[in-house]
Order: C-alpha cells, then sequence, then structure tokens
C-alpha cells in the first residue's frame, strides 16, 4: 500500500466535491473546500477515525475491497479512478518490479508492414521504443536520439521550442501534456520502486512548474484523442486519425497515426514516406 499518495489522492477527490453532489445539504459556509472527511466516512459506511487515518497515511491495515468500494461510491470515483484507488490500496494484481522496454518482435515486424500509417511504441513512461519510418518522418528521427532523448514527457515539458511551437507542431499540445501526467500517475502507481519512474516523475516536477500544476491535481482519466493535426515543416498540416493499442503483457502501447484514403492528408503522408526521417529534421 502506498500510504501518502492513497491519501492525498483520497484528499484530492474529497476537496472536488460539494455536498448536493452526494444529496447532502450545503449547510453553513464551509472554511475547507469539498466534502468533510466525517461525511466521506458516513457515506462510505466507515469510521471517521480510520478514513481520517487512510487520508492521513496513517493506516496500519491495507483496507478490504468492500471498504475501497464504498469509498469510491461515496466520492463518485469513475472507473479508472477507482482502478487507480486499488493500485494505491495495493489490493490491484502485483506487476513486477520494473516497466518492460523490450518490445515484441512481432510488433516490430507490424510497423515495418504498415508503409501508409505512422507507428510507434511508447513504454510506460512515454519513451519511444520502436518506430517506423513514417512515424520518424512525421516526428521526429528517433535513431538520431540518446534513449534518454527519445522520452515523449521529456520532450513535451522540457525541450526548448522555437518561437513558442508545439512539440512536432501538434495541435493539441496542452491537451497531450495533461495525458502524459496522467498517464506517468497511473504509471508511478504501478511501479513505485522502479528508479526510471521515480526518476523522470522528480525530475519533471522539479523542471517545470505546469507539470507541477497539473501533478497536484492527482487526475487519472482523460478523454480519448481522436484527432490529431500536425503542422509539418516539409508537407504543410497533416491531420490524422489517432488509434492507441494497449500491449498488456509489457505494459506498453502501439500507436497508429493514418488518414483516410484519397484525402490531402493520406497524400502528404504517401509524400513523407518518400522523403523519409530527414524530412522532419526543424522539429524540435
Amino acid at each position: 500500500m502506498n500510504k501518502q499518495e492513497l491519501g492525498a489522492f483520497l484528499r484530492s477527490r474529497r476537496e472536488r466535491l460539494r455536498p448536493q453532489d452526494v444529496g447532502l445539504p450545503p449547510g453553513p459556509r464551509r472554511r475547507t473546500p469539498g466534502l468533510r472527511r466525517e461525511e466521506v466516512a458516513v457515506l462510505a459506511h466507515i469510521s471517521t477515525e480510520y478514513y481520517v487515518r487512510l487520508e492521513q497515511g496513517r493506516a496500519a491495515s491495507r483496507p478490504s475491497g468492500d471498504v475501497l468500494a464504498g469509498i469510491a461510491g461515496a466520492l463518485l470515483l469513475t472507473d479508472a479512478e477507482s482502478d487507480h484507488l486499488h493500485v494505491l490500496a495495493g489490493t490491484a494484481p502485483n506487476r513486477v518490479a520494473l516497466h518492460r522496454r523490450d518490445v515484441r518482435p512481432s510488433i516490430l515486424a507490424l510497423l515495418e508492414r504498415l508503409p501508409q500509417t505512422a507507428g510507434f511504441v511508447v513504454s510506460a513512461t512515454f519513451e519511444v521504443l520502436a518506430w517506423n519510418d513514417l512515424a520518424a518522418a512525421l516526428m521526429e528521427d528517433f535513431a538520431a536520439l540518446a534513449p534518454e532523448d527519445r522520452n515523449l514527457a521529456r520532450r513535451a515539458f522540457l525541450a526548448p521550442r522555437h518561437a513558442g511551437a508545439p512539440l512536432y507542431g501538434i495541435s493539441d499540445a496542452a491537451e497531450f501534456r495533461h495525458h502524459v501526467v496522467l498517464q506517468l500517475r497511473a504509471t508511478l502507481a504501478r511501479y513505485p520502486a522502479d528508479p526510471e519512474v521515480t526518476g523522470l516523475v522528480d525530475e519533471l516536477r522539479e523542471a517545470d512548474a505546469d507539470f507541477s500544476r497539473l501533478w497536484e491535481r492527482h487526475d487519472v482519466q482523460a478523454a480519448p484523442t481522436l484527432t490529431k493535426t500536425f503542422r509539418h515543416p516539409a508537407v504543410g498540416e497533416i491531420t490524422v486519425d489517432c488509434d492507441t493499442l494497449a500491449l498488456t503483457d509489457r505494459d506498453q502501447h502501439l500507436v497508429l497515426y493514418s488518414a483516410p484514403q484519397g484525402s490531402p492528408s493520406a497524400e502528404a503522408l504517401v509524400l513523407l514516406s518518400v522523403l523519409g526521417p530527414s524530412a522532419a529534421r526543424y522539429h524540435r
């Protein structure tokens, strides 16, 4: 059980609720935002003392599944937030101590069989582990970078921007940065003893105020990205459909960018496939 993260997560969810959200009267003015701890305890059918210990990171024992279900219901948690709660409480299925960075050979072969689709694999910490030539042409020649520089979280928050241009000229830069924070919080909950994970989070929290601000919100769920527009230095704007497939056996994701056949964006992808990875050399 990650007591401190569990307590911080419970507190952040409690402070976002109003009494009327859970069917309670507003009552007199409150000195602090959100529900009171005793109100959550009553709604969850547990003692106030035990809930307070959970929030303060002082609980001696791991909460049961019934207790967590009661708390999730009291705090109106989404399915993703409820899953995150179980991970922090130590009641989710155990994972290995370190996240995996080796990509299945079948996935590597698949990337090469997608000539009109930009495809790449990211680890649980957003390191780009494998890619095809079209992904390199659209985004960046990852082969020319050191492994630590292939991390999209670092690129999104720490890489310098020319004239304020977003990473790879993407249209949803702010949404992507928020998505990175959400995923890294979930990753840290799954791999609390992995130095690569903890080191990356500490680095970003210390170096970037925006990352630190988003981190303190304790969000764990975001709307899926269905389309994305790249402003590419060689071929102009390219709007792509975004599909992300979970590779659950290694806790990785296969990201695919494609465009409807016959569309200007599809034609631009064909041109990029001819130009190759050097086409993205002005993306920074």
